[in-house]
């Protein structure tokens, strides 16, 4: 029989400003930044100091609750800043590029499974392993039931990755021959069903074809699907750009920092993919790819339902393959509230005509359409929302913070981008994500 998956419920938004597929290699970022903020329930324990000079591949910092995992530079230069918020946070580390010197690890040992962990943890390329549950990096001392791999993607104007890499065929399959020295049982490689992708051609996975609307794409549900977790199981992913990385770091010695960003959205006049490094400032992007217009932006790392708000002097986020420029919300439709009224937004609710109109796709912008209310439609976050799980109980129960309901209604499967397109659709405008990831925090502290 056969384990391809076929979802019903979900919604895909056509939005304008998809990225050109055409690759643009002449984009010169001259300061980088590591983020703690990018990896969940991180404790970091800073390493360097403000002026010092560093090699591609440097340790940076590390996890307090796992020292052995290493968080290196991506270039080598200096350390121009270290940003600090509240109660003296790490809020970003800047590094100024120069220079060409890099750390190079001896690849000479034996590629067992202790030896490859620990290669991986040295070189600062274990962040690149994140596992189920939770959405945090994974421990080292683990043997996952599975490592999953998402090869397509569904949300909004996101990113094509058979297209970003076509030329690094085998360094993927170079990275996947490295991953499964991980596990015990197969690697397992999702493809868009009907698609022609070369990920269908690589070898020692197990592939699986989805089809179905956004969130197909989303490794939660395609692992409910496939390899559901019960408790104490583990299942890692893995994106599948840092697979390159992982291969190419095999290949060299060296760590590999490659980054295809798909820099999209309807505020751009040059919608266009990106070849830099991670952690690359944003400012030089958007001002190759121009602006139609001199009104206020959003800068999203991400994509519009899931992403994370940043500034043109921001940066890329560590696992970012897609940047969203939309307009902001500033503005507001005079009776707004009156269904029809405006026939331009994009609603997944009867209260708009857009969903008669045949358009290429419609322009967005921040604005809610609405506030939060204290009253949530029964049976609405359900239609978006393809998993075997409540979504609306598990988020009251996660409200409350009752740790036995929460794990008996599924928290240990989902993570804040899987409520994306529940925040986008309900009429409640509740902040479905925020309350999960605070449950996901609560999870981690008292349950482990």
């Amino acid at each position: 029989m056969s384990k391809d998956i076929r979802l019903r419920k979900g919604a895909d938004l056509n939005l304008v400003g998809r990225a050109e597929k055409k690759i643009n290699e002449k984009s010169k970022s001259d300061l980088f930044a590591i983020q703690p903020d990018d990896f969940f329930a991180l404790t970091p324990k800073l390493i360097v100091k403000e002026g010092e000079e560093i090699s591609k591949g440097s340790p940076i910092f590390y996890d307090k609750k796992n020292p052995s995992i290493n968080f290196v530079s991506p270039v080598s230069g200096i350390i121009r800043s270290v940003n600090r918020g509240a109660k003296r946070k790490i809020e970003s580390i800047i590094i100024e590029d120069h220079g060409e010197r890099e750390i190079v690890h001896d690849l000479s040992k034996d590629l067992n499974r202790e030896n490859v962990v620990e290669l991986l943890t040295n070189s600062g390329c274990w962040p690149f392993i994140r596992q189920r549950p939770y959405n945090i990096i994974a421990d080292p001392k683990d043997v996952p039931k599975s490592i999953l791999i998402s090869c397509f993607t569904s949300a909004p104007l996101d990113v094509d990755f058979d297209f970003i890499l076509k030329n690094n065929k085998n360094d993927f399959q170079s990275g996947i021959n490295i991953i499964e020295k991980l596990t015990d049982s197969k690697v397992i490689l999702t493809v868009a069903n009907n698609s022609d992708s070369f990920f269908k051609n690589i070898k020692n996975v197990e592939i699986i074809q989805v089809s179905g609307p956004h969130p197909s794409a989303n490794p939660s549900v395609q692992i409910q699907k496939i390899s559901p977790i019960n408790m104490g199981e583990k299942v890692w992913v893995i994106r599948p750009e840092d697979v390159v990385n992982i291969g190419l770091f095999f290949k060299t010695g060296v760590y590999q920092a490659q980054r295809t960003i798909a820099l999209a959205g309807s505020s751009l006049k040059k919608p266009q993919y990106f070849k830099t490094k991670i952690g690359a400032q944003i400012k030089p992007l958007i001002k190759i790819a121009g602006l139609k217009s001199k009104s206020q932006i959003r800068c999203i790392n991400g994509d519009v339902l899931s992403g994370s708000i940043t500034t043109n002097d921001g940066f890329i986020g560590f696992y970012n393959n897609l940047l969203s420029i939309i307009p902001e919300g500033n503005k507001y439709r005079m009776f707004g509230w009156l269904p029809f009224v405006d026939n331009s937004i994009l609603s997944l609710s009867r209260t708009s005509l857009s969903w008669l109109f045949s358009k290429k796709g419609f322009e967005i912008d921040t604005n809610l359409n609405g506030e939060e209310r204290a009253i949530v439609v029964t049976g609405e976050m359900e239609k978006v929302f393809p998993m075997d799980i409540y979504p609306m109980q598990l988020l009251k129960v996660c409200m409350t913070g009752d740790i036995e309901k929460m794990e008996a209604f599924g928290i240990y499967e989902v993570v804040p981008e899987d409520f994306g397109l529940i925040d986008y659709a309900n009429t409640s405008k509740i902040e479905a994500q925020e309350i999960i990831s605070d449950a996901i925090e609560l999870m981690i502290k008292e349950a482990g």
